[in-house]
């Protein structure tokens, strides 16, 4: 109740004329979302200025309110100090989910966006990629034509020429490596014949664009030694929410060498603590994985559970650690893992958390654990993908190793 918050000054913001008759509905949602006393208190009175603002722009009832009024209430107040633009925008999350003001409809600010949305319906409904796929696709679709839009405002799909495409592709490669362009190229090319299907481009764009070169196998798996990941693991402070919930996230990724998405994706009714088993729905193959839930992170989980996760809906295991408590996505193991790499002082030069799960199948090789168990722990459909790891074990590969002969000495072909 706004009462508890603001006990001198809760009769002033409940008189305000346009936000006064909202604030106590306001509070009670603030707290649904897991914001706690102080910000609650600071978000409140900043509704005062708020308020002022859409007064002075003959704004008196909510009726009047819109997305974009609120847009430019958020822009006005950013260039301000107070933090009040950040106010704005979870009281236009609090107006959408109360169905006070209409969600901000996307505008069609560009030609691209009717063929953009057949293409990703394209590769759902025909091609049968994943989510994660689609969007990848789509981010750099979009890249494609907004570097377009950027050179000529009057660009149009039948405008598409190779000069066009390969203007881009020199552009994405001086900001990705080879690894990377080969997807960026692929993408690229996908859409074109797609476009040239529905006749909107040239026939045979996709066919004139070369891949770069990147050689199967050039790169090393990045993994860590099994002590750095222990030092790692013991560095995090378990003293804060956060530091709970990061401890909990990097011992699963490094008792069973779980991606970040699958991370994410985890949910309460994955782990079955009568039969002591953890049920992963791998979000990459799409096959689901049974393991063993061990004492250590049955330990981390349940005190994480305990002690640390919001009370919240979810069914989802791991939530923001800040208001608004919701899901993580699938790229806050990564962040979380470049922070924790930072505070810990440890010298790690890999910035992905997919090194751990790396750093965990090289310490099961070393360990002497059959590549068929590696495998199947890490969920590969193909033993190909595991053999990957023998190039780690740099002691079993110098007893493979054909001695050099002697300076000097003949060598017999």
């Amino acid at each position: 109740m706004i009462r508890e918050l603001l006990p001198t000054a809760y009769a002033r913001h409940l008189s305000l004329p346009l936000l006064g008759p909202i604030l106590d509905d306001f509070d009670d949602w603030l707290v649904l979302q897991g914001y706690r006393f102080n910000s609650r208190q600071c978000y409140l009175l900043r509704c005062t200025a708020i308020d002022a603002y859409f007064r002075k722009r003959h704004r008196t009832t909510l009726a009047s309110l819109t997305p974009e009024g609120l847009r430019k209430c958020s822009q006005y107040f950013r260039r301000r100090p107070g933090g009040i633009s950040n106010t704005v925008g979870c009281l236009q999350r609090f107006f959408q989910d109360q169905k006070i003001v209409a969600a901000q409809i996307p505008r069609a600010d560009t030609p691209f966006e009717a063929p953009v949305a057949a293409y990703l319906r394209y590769l759902s409904e025909v091609r049968g990629l994943s989510r994660s796929t689609i969007e990848q696709h789509e981010h750099t679709v979009w890249q494609l034509l907004r570097y377009q839009l950027a050179s000529d405002i009057t660009f149009r799909l039948a405008d598409f020429t190779q000069a066009h495409i390969e203007r881009f592709i020199v552009y994405a490669g001086s900001r990705y490596g080879r690894s990377t362009l080969q997807h960026v190229v692929s993408d690229v090319r996908g859409f074109l014949r797609f476009l040239a299907l529905r006749s909107e481009v040239p026939p045979g764009l996709d066919q004139q664009i070369d891949t770069p070169r990147a050689y199967r196998l050039e790169h090393l798996p990045r993994a860590l030694s099994w002590d750095t990941v222990t030092a790692l693991l013991e560095s995090i402070d378990r003293k804060c929410a956060s530091g709970v919930r990061d401890y909990a996230i990097f011992l699963l990724i490094g008792t069973y060498g779980l991606r970040g998405c699958d991370i994410a994706s985890l949910r309460l009714d994955d782990i079955d603590w009568h039969a002591g088993e953890i049920h992963i729905n791998q979000s990459k193959t799409r096959h689901p994985l049974t393991l063993p839930l061990t004492d250590p992170v049955a330990t981390a989980l349940i005190a994480y559970l305990q002690e640390a996760r919001p009370r919240a809906s979810y069914r989802e295991i791991f939530l923001t650690a800040i208001a608004p408590t919701r899901p993580i996505t699938r790229q806050a193991p990564g962040y979380a893992y470049r922070f924790r790499v930072r505070q810990s002082g440890l010298v790690i030069p890999y910035q992905g958390v997919h090194c751990l799960r790396h750093s965990y199948a090289a310490h099961l090789l070393h360990e002497g654990v059959p590549l068929k168990t590696i495998g199947d722990l890490l969920g590969h459909r193909s033993t190909e993908s595991t053999c990957v790891y023998l190039r780690l074990d740099h002691e079993e590969l110098r007893e493979v190793a054909l001695p050099l002969p002697a300076i000097g000495e003949e060598v017999i072909s």
